[in-house]
């Protein structure tokens, strides 16, 4: 079994708002509302600075206004325009019995309910309909899979191992 990852890229900070220090940021997760319960957040790839958020609001359907203890000038936060923010696995969110963080799936094999394998799972490629699976077989053909119930009926995290319902011309 791979290791896990233990932090988790949830937005980017897109510019500053306002001059107190507040800044701007476009969130990389499909739960919008998860930045009001973030306590600390890391920039970029250092993972020794922790950035205690002070207040979090929802700026508009696709964006949170953050404001972080200790930097209350525009001229402190505007080094941070352009970088990714990460959480750590402590301070992510809870999941549902049936969720699974898209970083904890990534190189699961996959293969049909009888056995035979297509590949291993590369991408999540997200949609408001569902999420689609980017498979990847050992001769590097991608098969785009939706991620249903119906198409997808196992997902077993132990074994790290998809079980697929291919309909017809699915894998073709």
């Amino acid at each position: 079994m791979t290791d896990t990852l233990e932090y988790f890229k949830v937005g980017k900070i897109v510019t500053t708002r306002g001059l107190k220090g507040e800044i701007k940021i476009y969130p990389h997760t499909d739960k919008i509302d998860r930045f009001k319960d973030i306590d600390y957040f890391f920039v970029g790839k250092d993972r020794e600075k922790k950035y205690l958020v002070e207040r979090a609001v929802t700026a508009s359907n696709n964006s949170i206004v953050v404001k972080l203890e200790g930097y209350d000038t525009i001229e402190s936060v505007q080094g941070l325009i352009g970088k990714f923010i990460f959480v750590d696995r402590d301070n992510s969110y809870e999941l549902d019995e049936d969720e699974l963080f898209i970083a904890d799936m990534i190189g699961m094999d996959v293969e049909t309910l009888e056995g035979d394998r297509i590949g291993k799972l590369v991408d999540v490629l997200q949609y408001a309909a569902n999420d689609v699976y980017v498979v990847k077989s050992e001769d590097s053909k991608e098969y785009l899979i939706p991620a249903t119930y119906e198409i997808v009926p196992d997902i077993d995290t132990k074994n790290r191992l998809m079980r697929v319902k291919p309909i017809p011309g699915l894998l073709d």
